[in-house]
């Protein structure tokens, strides 16, 4: 990325969209294997070190757990709210158990779950399969989660995938997955008390 006369990195700019991430500031085959000081250094690095200009909403995604990130992003910057992302697989809703565990004790607001890789719709014979298993809101119950909505249910699409791979957005190539963020971003909208069209 280029660096401005600030020595602020300027963040990609694509489909009206401003981004970064650690994967271009380092090697392409670099592992980050990073702890502590490093990872909250990094963190600074990528929220106050970049030409972030006017937003309407700073998305930051993180991964699974409840380790350094997260715990650094939240000491980091005032978060209006998290959304948590979760497979139908047991160990993955474990994990996102955990992770609700975590943002409450630091008194994040957990807005909603989103259940990625939910089913798979078969054109075939036109049915929806639940290939790592199904009932997520029910297994939720007596949770961290029990009183958190879910705000989607993503399906397995294999263009998902290879729209990534070309650098241009599902949501501008299909209109089904377009409609299902759509619902799940007007569904969070409120609790950040921000207009929208």
């Amino acid at each position: 990325p280029e660096i401005n006369h600030q020595n602020l990195i300027i963040p990609v700019h694509n489909y009206n969209i401003k981004c970064m991430s650690m994967g271009l500031l380092v090697d392409e085959q670099a592992p980050v294997v990073w702890r502590g000081l490093m990872v909250m250094q990094a963190i600074r690095k990528l929220l106050r070190g970049v030409r972030w200009g006017p937003l309407d909403v700073l998305v930051i995604d993180m991964p699974p757990g409840t380790g350094d990130t997260q715990l650094s992003v939240t000491q980091e910057v005032p978060i209006q709210g998290v959304v948590l992302v979760t497979t139908p697989q047991s160990v993955a809703l474990a994990d996102c158990i955990k992770g609700a565990e975590m943002f409450r004790k630091v008194d994040v607001p957990i807005l909603g779950v989103v259940e990625n890789m939910s089913y798979y719709h078969c054109s075939s014979c036109n049915k929806q399969h639940h290939i790592f298993g199904r009932d997520v809101g029910h297994r939720m119950k007596g949770s961290a989660l029990s009183d958190v909505p879910i705000l989607g249910k993503l399906p397995i699409k294999p263009d998902i995938s290879q729209h990534c791979d070309s650098g241009t957005p599902t949501v501008i190539l299909d209109s089904e997955i377009s409609e299902m963020f759509d619902q799940i971003a007007h569904s969070i909208i409120p609790s950040l008390n921000l207009e929208h069209d």
